[in-house]
């Protein structure tokens, strides 16, 4: 029996992965036509982000609380639009495709 059969891993969530994408939907908004849009380059700019800032995985109803508790903190928020704006740049001189 697989691991993932034993365990119910369905509401392991990252609080995180909502705050990048609504950081990077926001950010995407105001950046010049050329950075491209395509699917492939904004998945790439959103894994980026979140490869590069604190996850804030939570299970339970105590885990929800810390998770909001971080979001809320200014400091991670910093860190969010930061990271996001780096991944930005990085795809956009370096796209997903040819």
């Amino acid at each position: 029996m697989a691991f993932t059969d034993t365990y119910d891993f369905e509401f392991l969530k990252n609080e995180a992965e909502q705050m990048v994408l609504y950081e990077l939907e926001k950010q995407l908004e105001t950046q010049p036509a050329e950075v491209c849009r395509c699917n492939e380059c904004v998945v790439d700019m959103a894994a980026m982000a979140l490869n590069s800032i604190k996850p804030l995985y939570r299970f339970s109803l105590l885990g929800t609380l810390y998770a909001v508790q971080a979001m809320n903190e200014q400091a991670y928020a910093d860190s969010v639009q930061r990271a996001v704006a780096q991944a930005i740049e990085k795809v956009r001189t370096n796209p997903s495709h040819d």
